[in-house]
């Protein structure tokens, strides 16, 4: 069975501002990682450098955009942080993320969805730190809006 992150939110900004967030280099930097490099395409860079001075690790350098629509929806490949990259950046295919944007007045429901955890406890363990990440990047973004 595959293990699933799902962490929703509601902003008080446009789905297409919320939109931008996650697609905007600068704005990345603001809330979830130290150097953004995403080109909003399918086939893009969706590459996040939380130590910009050693891609290698803790980043998820080669990444790509999967599913993109403007203000919409954006997918994209994901890697793990070093403690766990010797399984979880070789695995094929990597992890996965959905974050979808939905209007609802003045405010900008968010669902983000991390798929493709595997079923072992090494795997589990990966997934449960990725879980507090997200949820600490997610109070940053609140933070920030």
């Amino acid at each position: 069975m595959d293990k699933i992150i799902h962490l929703s939110l509601k902003l008080n900004c446009t789905h297409q501002h919320a939109f931008k967030l996650f697609t905007n280099n600068k704005l990345l930097e603001s809330w979830l990682t130290q150097v953004a490099d995403v080109d909003p395409i399918v086939g893009g860079k969706y590459e996040l450098f939380w130590e910009p001075d050693d891609h290698e690790n803790n980043s998820t350098l080669g990444c790509k955009v999967t599913a993109i629509e403007k203000d919409q929806l954006i997918a994209f490949e994901w890697r793990s942080p070093k403690q766990y990259k010797h399984f979880a950046n070789n695995a094929d295919p990597l992890t996965h993320v959905v974050v979808s944007f939905h209007s609802e007045g003045e405010w900008t429901n968010i669902h983000l969805v991390h798929s493709g955890w595997r079923n072992t406890p090494e795997w589990e363990e990966a997934r449960q730190w990725q879980e507090r990440a997200w949820s600490i990047a997610i109070d940053e973004l609140k933070k920030m809006v």
